[in-house]
């Protein structure tokens, strides 16, 4: 099913919707591609997966949608997820692993993240949303959905956890030839909607983001799935 330019792919359930995003990202590390990881609590599975299925990823580069700012082994880090369900259980590491260092303060670390993506591509952007339509740290009716010209930016948190962030602008979230939304549970089923069954709107960030060069896929459980027809 498309809808509203992206390509939806319903699945029983939320371990059918980790696996297909695993299969996912275990292919994008074979190729050697550069993937932009995604937070909060629903891709761990996906990355215990991907894991298994392909150990090797010495090709590949990692960078991040967005981070908190708190200290990498803190409990709220995306990247302290990403070590423990998926680079800790790793044959080999990825070549460059390019983490945000939110340890360092919303401001310098997003100075430091727009210079390091400088002349850099994303191959594949894998993104949550959030029961608000939020997607990484970009958050309904804020100004950093407006920002065109900075690749990273700080950003104010509108949800728990409500630390500062650091997040990748739309035009670098959009810049990749394959995005993927990751969606499981009843709770995401309105902003599934909003995101996916209707216009783009500054009220839903998660609309706003569609490859500029490819595709965008949505992959969801039945739950999540459920508001739309």
């Amino acid at each position: 099913m498309t809808l509203y330019g992206v390509e939806l792919v319903v699945l029983e359930s939320p371990e059918e919707a980790a696996s297909a995003v695993a299969d996912e990202l275990a292919e994008a590390a074979r190729k050697g591609l550069s993937i932009a990881l995604t937070g909060g609590k629903t891709p761990g599975r996906a990355y215990e997966l991907g894991a298994e299925r392909e150990p090797d990823w010495s090709r590949t580069t990692l960078w991040w949608g967005d981070e908190r700012c708190v200290p990498p082994d803190d409990e709220r880090s995306n990247f302290g997820l990403a070590r423990k369900t998926l680079l800790d259980r790793l044959a080999a590491q990825p070549r460059e692993v390019r983490r945000i260092r939110g340890e360092a303060g919303a401001e310098t670390a997003a100075a430091e993240y727009d210079r390091e993506l400088e002349g850099a591509s994303l191959d594949l952007v894998l993104l949550g949303i959030g029961p608000d339509g939020h997607t990484a740290s970009l958050f309904p009716d804020q100004p950093p959905l407006e920002e065109r010209e900075r690749r990273a930016i700080p950003a104010e948190a509108k949800l728990e956890p409500c630390v500062e962030r650091v997040t990748l602008t739309i035009p670098v979230l959009s810049s990749a030839p394959d995005v993927i939304f990751l969606v499981t549970g009843e709770g995401k089923a309105d902003a599934v909607e909003q995101a996916f069954g209707r216009p783009p709107g500054l009220a839903t960030p998660a609309s706003l983001i569609r490859s500029a060069t490819g595709r965008t896929r949505v992959i969801a459980d039945a739950a999540a799935a459920s508001g739309l027809t």
